[in-house]
């Protein structure tokens, strides 16, 4: 044993003041440096005017985006505090930004409701910014301090006179901790109008002042959610004019709902607990659809649409079709879940089941033509669900959704983790053939689908669970489906989609993301979908060969070898013109492939999305289409 041993004292520890620990390690504090952390600097400043919003004490927010991609945020609140806080002598705009989980949300008495996750907020942006620079409207006087990545360049000054009040926070993003730096106006766009949504009455205004790209939204909602919901069915075919619409404050909290039923097949309900989008749900969302399903079930035997004693509408019956919101506001949210967007407060359940159920009982006394219209909706789900249940007990009979009988079109691989399993879904018998010879076989399993798999968007169950390449996709995942789905059972957990990089590929992979949106949700939300980044492009010059993935790539590598000398150039069309060498070196080998993770960020914008995209109607398609044309590259005619 070596006798030199390494001393361990106090020389040893680290320790990291102020806001160094936020740019050591900033993933821990925004989640990532990509394009989310980057956005997320954004709804931390936004998330203090909402904060004051809440309280009564603003109504306009401006943010913009700004020629050189900083950020201003402007309100109309309180403004920040600027007199001397007691434990650390310095002013209080400048402890709350250069002092982690200092601010008014922390039992001080500053906000009764607030959203702000995780409490870290404006110090946070300051420590990731170049600079921050942040002006105060307060008493009369216009305070200002600057910061440049977290360290302030001077004390709290006095620059002006006025008669306005609130705060102005700018700040640039740093270069050296984020991946990019360049915001995506839709991003903050879905984002802005959801709390717009949440929030009746506030403007919040979005400008974007870079060269090319000048815009600017207001939004607005006087009727709030109520509008929310008619925004997310503005594609769709509502079988009843009037949003259902309950508001009650009880035991301190503020209980939100609208909800309207479309002729749509899936439901979609979005969650949110003091302005968060509760993602995993929680105890208010089981309130909501315990309620639900009883007030429903109650009335329909009352009027005679339930004839046996022992017949129910069951969750999934009453809730096709729906689109609905549940807000809530409470004085302290506990979150929970994988992702810490699960509320966990026990007595909201009960809160929001007894609410629920008061109104919804009343309106459907009170409106018996809206309830005979939900009542049949329910009982058509009803019987297409004993249907699809039908042909899921036909297709275990035939051994086709059962684990023990996988499809003979996959190659499975020979690990048993599925921690360790990928499966690559392929398109068409061609790239399938290249793939099961280029792959792994120890964790790496090839499904090839033949053609382009149902639009799930304008299909029951029933339709979708008679289509050969569907069960054989359910099959190899090994979760089931509807109401059998278990994700316990998911038997890769990394799932590629693998498509030709032309027009037909995204189509096959846009149909592909539809399915486990609609039907394996929990898939995406945990982070298991990926879509693999085959390349565009191959240049050989001499012996030499590289790949590019995109056009900007293909340039930079020809400016590199010097355009004047001969480069043969080949743009890949699809996969099964790569032999199997090229396909592992180049998208199925984990030490070079690029692989982009399909995530929820915005679930109710995403659910717009695909509703617009692969539903019923023509005209918000071809307006989408348009709108977004100028942004497609690399298009296959």
């Amino acid at each position: 044993m070596d006798n030199k041993i390494q001393e361990y004292n106090a020389q040893q520890i680290q320790v990291l003041e102020g806001l160094e620990p936020v740019r050591k390690r900033p993933g821990m504090y925004i989640g990532t440096t990509g394009p989310r952390g980057l956005h997320h600097l954004v709804y931390e400043v936004v998330d203090n005017s909402i904060d004051e919003a809440l309280g009564g004490f603003c109504d306009n927010i401006e943010v913009t985006i700004n020629e050189d991609n900083s950020i201003k945020v402007v309100d109309n609140g309180r403004g920040i505090p600027v007199d001397i806080h007691p434990k650390t002598g310095k002013s209080t705009l400048e402890t709350v930004l250069t002092v982690l989980h200092a601010g008014g949300k922390f039992g001080g008495g500053g906000y009764k409701v607030s959203g702000g996750l995780h409490g870290v907020g404006i110090s946070v942006v300051n420590a990731l910014s170049e600079f921050v620079e942040v002006e105060v409207r307060k008493d009369g006087k216009v305070y200002m301090q600057r910061f440049e990545r977290g360290v302030p360049c001077h004390d709290i000054m006095i620059i002006g006179e006025t008669s306005g009040r609130g705060t102005t926070t700018l700040f640039k993003p740093d270069a050296d901790i984020f991946e990019e730096t360049e915001f995506k106006y839709e991003t903050l766009e879905y984002r802005l109008r959801e709390l717009a949504f949440l929030n009746k009455g506030v403007k919040i205004n979005l400008i974007d002042k870079r060269a090319g790209q000048e815009q600017n939204n207001l939004f607005h909602y006087d009727g709030g959610i109520i509008e929310f919901v008619k925004h997310l069915n503005k594609n769709r075919e509502m079988i009843h004019e009037k949003v259902i619409y309950i508001e009650k404050e009880k035991e301190d909290s503020v209980i939100e709902i609208a909800m309207q039923y479309t002729d749509s097949y899936t439901e979609s309900i979005f969650s949110f607990a003091n302005n968060i989008n509760t993602q995993e749900g929680g105890t208010h969302l089981i309130g909501f659809k315990a309620a639900l399903t009883k007030v429903i079930n109650d009335y329909a035997r009352k009027q005679g649409y339930l004839k046996e004693k022992d017949q129910n509408l069951m969750g999934e019956d009453v809730r096709e079709g729906l689109t609905a919101i549940i807000s809530v506001k409470l004085t302290e949210p506990q979150f929970e879940g994988q992702t810490k967007t699960k509320l966990g407060n026990s007595e909201m359940r009960g809160i929001v089941d007894s609410v629920t159920s008061e109104y919804l009982d009343a309106f459907l006394q009170e409106n018996p033509s809206e309830a005979r219209i939900v009542v049949e909706k329910g009982l058509k789900a009803q019987r297409a669900r004993e249907a699809a249940k039908k042909a899921r007990e036909l297709t275990r009979r035939k051994g086709v959704l059962e684990n023990t009988s996988l499809p003979g079109k996959l190659a499975d691989c020979s690990e048993k983790d599925p921690a360790l399993s990928e499966l690559y879904i392929v398109e068409g018998d061609s790239a399938g053939g290249s793939a099961k010879q280029g792959r792994d076989r120890a964790t790496q399993a090839i499904l090839p689908l033949r053609g382009k798999i149902l639009n799930v968007e304008k299909a029951r169950l029933d339709k979708i669970l008679n289509y050969s390449e569907i069960r054989s996709l359910i099959t190899a995942l090994g979760t089931s489906i509807g109401e059998d789905f278990d994700i316990e059972k998911l038997r890769y957990h990394k799932v590629i989609i693998m498509t030709d990089a032309d027009v037909d590929g995204a189509h096959i992979r846009t149909l592909l993301l539809t399915f486990f949106f609609r039907y394996m949700k929990p898939l995406v939300e945990l982070g298991h979908i990926y879509a693999a980044q085959p390349p565009l492009y191959k240049i050989k010059k001499g012996k030499n060969e590289y790949y590019c993935y995109s056009e900007k790539e293909l340039n930079k590598r020809l400016d590199e070898l010097g355009r004047e000398t001969k480069a043969d150039i080949q743009r890949y069309k699809g996969l099964g013109e790569m032999n199997p060498d090229q396909l592992w070196d180049t998208t199925m080998n984990p030490a070079t492939r690029t692989l982009l993770q399909v995530n929820i960020e915005d679930a109710a914008g995403a659910d717009e999305i695909f509703n617009t995209l692969m539903g019923d109607k023509v005209e918000p398609r071809r307006d989408f289409i348009e709108k977004n044309a100028k942004y497609v590259k690399n298009l296959d005619v």
